[in-house]
C-alpha cells in the first residue's frame, strides 16, 4: 500500500488582499465559495496526522483571513506537526504575531514582491511593501526562522542583488528565490512574466555570488525557471505520493493547481474521510507509478526521478495531462514551450506595454465566464 502524505497543504481561504498576477490560486476562485468551517479543518488535521503527515502548511489566499488561524495552528502543534504560514503579512500586527507564537507556530513564510516599494506595491495591486517590512522585523524579533520568498519574474528579476540586500538587512536565514510557476493567473500572464535568457543568466551570477559568499549563514535557494529546462521536475516529488493538498472548499487535491484537469472526479472531505482520499480514491491513484505513462516517458530512464514532470504543465499546454510535461526536449510537444520563450525574444517584443492581468474578483469571473 502507498505510504500516507507526509506534507499537508491547508488552503484555509481563496480570500486575499493582494492582487498578484501570478498568483498560483484557480482563475475561477470567485466561483469556488462554502469554506470549511474550524471543526471541519480540525478532523482533517487529525485524519492527516493519523496517516503520517508531519509538515503542516496554512496557505491560501491570505490564511490570516481566518479568525480561526491560531486555534488551527494550536491543533496542529498538538498533534506533533511542524507548522508553517505562508503568508503575505497582510492582516498580521505585532499582536498576532505574538499570539502565533504563544500558540506555538513553528515557521513563517513571507512573501515580498520586490526590493523596492513602488514596484512591490504595483506587483502586488497594493500598497503593502512598507507594512511586510515591519513584520518581518516582527517575525524576526519574535525568534522564528526568518523565511523570506520573492517570486521572481520578467519585472522584477533584474532586481536580485538588490532583493538579496533586502534579505540581509532582515537577516533572513532563508530566502527562496522562486520563479514564477507558470499555472493559475501566472499562466494568464506568461507573456509578460516570462524573463529572458539574458536576464536569467544574469540573475543565476548573482544568486550564486550570494550563495557563496553566505555558504555558512543565509541560504539562499534559486531554481531556473521550467521553460529554461531540457527536463522536467519531478512535480510534488510524484503524484498522490508526498503531497496532500486542501482547498477552502474541502477539495482534496495532489497538488494545489490540479482542480481543473479534466476527467478527475476530486473527493471533498465533507463526504469522505482523509485515509480513503489517499489510498482509495481513482484521483489520487489517476498518476500513480508508471503504469499510466505514454511515450517517450514510459521507456524513458529518468521516468523514476521526474515521474514525467508535471501533469497540470502538461494538460495546460498539450490538452492531456497524461502527455510528457512539454518543458522536456523528449516530448513531442516541446515545440509548444519553445514557441513561448521565441516569443519573449522577438525582436520588438520588450517594448510592446502588455497589461498585467491582476488576481481579484472582478477579472476572476471574466475570465471564468469565456
Amino acid at each position: 500500500m502507498t505510504a500516507g502524505p507526509l506534507w499537508l497543504l491547508a488552503e484555509l481561504t481563496y480570500a486575499c488582499p493582494l492582487q498578484c498576477p501570478y498568483c498560483s490560486n484557480p482563475v475561477d476562485f470567485a466561483h469556488i465559495k462554502n469554506e470549511l468551517d474550524t471543526d471541519a479543518w480540525i478532523r482533517v488535521l487529525r485524519e492527516a496526522r493519523a496517516l503520517g503527515a508531519a509538515q503542516l502548511g496554512f496557505s491560501g489566499g491570505e490564511p490570516l483571513i481566518r479568525r480561526d488561524l491560531e486555534v488551527l495552528v494550536e491543533e496542529g502543534r498538538r498533534l506533533g506537526y511542524y507548522t508553517n504560514l505562508i503568508t503575505s503579512g497582510v492582516g498580521m500586527d505585532a499582536d498576532r504575531v505574538r499570539r502565533l507564537n504563544d500558540v506555538g507556530l513553528d515557521h513563517i513564510q513571507l512573501s515580498i514582491q520586490a526590493s523596492n516599494s513602488d514596484l512591490n506595491d504595483r506587483i502586488a495591486g497594493s500598497g503593502s511593501f512598507e507594512h511586510k517590512i515591519a513584520m518581518a522585523r516582527e517575525i524576526k524579533a519574535n525568534g522564528f526562522p526568518m523565511v523570506l520568498n520573492f517570486v521572481v519574474h520578467r519585472d522584477n528579476i533584474d532586481y536580485m542583488r538588490e532583493m538579496l540586500e533586502l534579505a540581509i538587512d532582515l537577516e533572513a536565514d532563508y530566502v527562496e528565490l522562486a520563479n514564477a510557476q507558470y499555472y493559475g493567473w501566472a499562466l494568464v500572464n506568461r507573456d509578460r512574466l516570462l524573463p529572458t535568457r539574458d536576464q536569467i543568466a544574469r540573475a543565476q551570477a548573482v544568486a550564486e555570488d550570494y550563495q557563496q559568499r553566505y555558504s555558512g549563514g543565509m541560504k539562499i535557494y534559486y531554481v531556473i525557471p521550467d521553460y529554461y529546462e531540457d527536463r522536467p521536475k519531478a512535480c510534488m516529488d510524484g503524484w498522490g505520493k508526498v503531497f496532500l493538498s486542501i482547498a477552502p472548499d474541502g477539495t482534496a487535491l495532489p497538488c494545489q493547481a490540479a482542480r481543473n484537469l479534466p476527467g478527475i472526479d476530486y473527493p471533498n472531505v465533507r463526504d469522505r474521510d482523509v485515509e480513503w482520499i489517499w489510498h482509495e480514491s481513482p484521483a489520487f491513484n489517476r498518476f500513480r507509478g508508471e503504469a499510466w505513462m505514454k511515450e517517450p516517458c514510459r521507456s524513458c530512464p529518468d521516468r523514476s526521478k521526474d515521474y514525467g514532470g508535471c501533469r497540470c504543465q502538461a494538460y495546460l499546454l498539450t490538452g492531456d495531462p497524461a502527455n510528457a510535461d512539454p518543458v522536456c526536449d523528449k516530448s513531442s510537444h516541446h515545440d509548444v514551450v519553445l514557441e513561448a520563450v521565441d516569443r519573449v525574444h522577438r525582436p520588438g517584443a520588450s517594448d510592446v506595454e502588455v497589461p498585467l492581468v491582476y488576481r481579484n474578483t472582478r477579472n476572476s469571473k471574466s475570465r471564468a465566464a469565456r
